[in-house]
């Protein structure tokens, strides 16, 4: 799956796009530097029902920003995307390409 895949099913399962999870995180101090991924993923586990890997995408956009490494972008890898950059508005609002 790749990471937009993992965004896009955080937003199926929660109603909330990604940026609007990342300002919850950013309400509860979870955006900090040095802040644990456990810390982040026991939240998106109690309030959101999210597992591990959908909650490490979200983990990797709160520590990185939404860049994604390019050896992640086209190819046929389990884990790759289109665009080295992540929509998080949500996806109705996504521009096609």
């Amino acid at each position: 799956m790749s990471f937009q895949a993992y965004l896009d099913a955080i937003e199926d399962r929660t109603g909330l796009t990604p940026r609007q999870l990342i300002a919850q995180a950013h309400e509860r101090g979870l955006d900090a530097p040095g802040t644990k991924a456990g810390d982040v993923l026991s939240w998106l586990a109690q309030e959101h029902g999210l597992g591990r890997g959908h909650g490490m995408a979200l983990v990797h956009v709160l520590k990185n920003g939404p860049v994604i490494d390019s050896k992640h972008v086209g190819g046929t890898g389990t884990h790759r995307d289109e665009s080295d950059t992540l929509w998080l508005d949500g996806k109705a609002t996504r521009p096609t390409g």
